[in-house]
């Protein structure tokens, strides 16, 4: 059998969102002989696939509780390829619960390449003691926000601010819109969750309707649960038609502010994720959403767990409606707080 070629890079994306960013960061790479964990976007690039990104999607505590032997066998997997092959460098993205845990094995097993996580675990929002991990295990630390980069200032941890992607990715918008645009999620239980109370305030407030369609394999679902409601596969082009949205929590807040689509956060969580959430990881920010948080104010209207009822909902919308335009000029800031000072090239060396 013949030898594989020894390997430049190792680039570990576990989910989707870190595919996406995956797929960015390949595209401005050099030449390099590389191999991943990687998603359908990471996949149409010339590497060699060691996992595909779908065996390690997860969503919440509970289920990656239930998932926790398969996660296992994969941990060992990954960290046995690793150590094989032998990579110049290996650059984690996001998913700090497996990648962190894997850089510490790689060192304790006697890894000398260079260890680099793309992303920052939100060290701002709990688990703050993975902040000396990243300073004991890590030779680099590339940050999506200015203030994550600023957390380890003094410390022995190189830390830089590479801008966010979604900044040069969406352009100001030109027009507006007239739909109520619902984005229920990117995974079956988040759709099933969030998606009947979202299209229920929805339809009481008789507005033109449309519905993102994360991935081709929802659709049955939420034509199922949404009747003749116009769907859009490519979310881009519901957001540059909508006039406000209802959100599921996630990237996709940050790319509505961008778009200056006022939008009401939500999030179903089950009632034991909450009490793990609150009780054992002693999450209590002032705010959950990224474009609030950023702000240092609370933009969009943020409904998680309990407080995500009906009356809430109706109430947030309503508020949302009667305010589009003080809401959408706070949206411009977010452009300038997500631009990277200067164009900056990954180094793998």
């Amino acid at each position: 059998m013949a030898q594989k070629k020894p390997l430049d890079l190792i680039v570990i994306a576990c989910e989707k969102s870190a595919d996406s960013l995956g797929s960015d960061l390949l595209s401005k790479l050099p030449p390099l002989n590389i191999a991943a964990v990687a998603g359908p976007k990471m996949r149409t690039f010339p590497i060699e696939v060691l996992i595909p990104m779908e065996s390690f999607e997860v969503m919440g505590f509970v289920d990656v509780a239930l998932n926790f032997p398969k996660l296992c066998h994969l941990f060992f997997k990954l960290k046995k390829l690793i150590l094989e092959r032998n990579p110049r460098a290996v650059i984690f993205i996001d998913y700090p619960g497996l990648n962190l845990a894997l850089a510490k094995a790689l060192r304790k097993k006697g890894y000398s390449g260079r260890l680099i996580q793309y992303v920052c675990p939100s060290i701002w929002a709990y688990r703050k003691n993975r902040a000396q991990t990243m300073i004991n295990t890590l030779d680099h630390l590339y940050t999506l926000l200015p203030f994550e980069a600023e957390l380890f200032d003094g410390t022995s941890l190189k830390a830089e601010f590479v801008g966010h992607p979604l900044e040069k990715k969406i352009d100001p918008p030109k027009e507006r819109g007239k739909l109520l645009a619902l984005f229920p999620g990117s995974r079956e239980k988040e759709v099933m969750r969030n998606l009947p109370l979202q299209l229920e305030v929805a339809k009481e407030t008789n507005l033109p309707l449309g519905i993102s369609v994360a991935s081709p394999k929802l659709r049955p679902l939420i034509e199922k649960m949404s009747g003749s409601i116009p769907l859009f596969n490519d979310p881009y082009s519901l957001m540059k038609n909508a006039d406000v949205a209802i959100a599921t929590s996630g990237t996709i807040n940050l790319e509505l502010a961008l778009h200056e689509v006022p939008t009401v956060v939500t999030f179903a969580i089950t009632p034991l994720d909450l009490f793990i959430a609150r009780k054992i990881f002693k999450i209590d920010l002032d705010h959950y959403c990224l474009v609030n948080i950023l702000l240092k104010k609370r933009l969009f209207p943020e409904l998680y767990g309990p407080n995500f009822t009906k009356e809430g909902l109706t109430s947030a919308l309503n508020t949302l409606l009667n305010d589009k335009e003080a809401v959408r000029k706070s949206c411009r800031l977010i452009r300038s707080l997500l631009k990277c000072p200067s164009t900056h090239p990954f180094q793998v060396q």
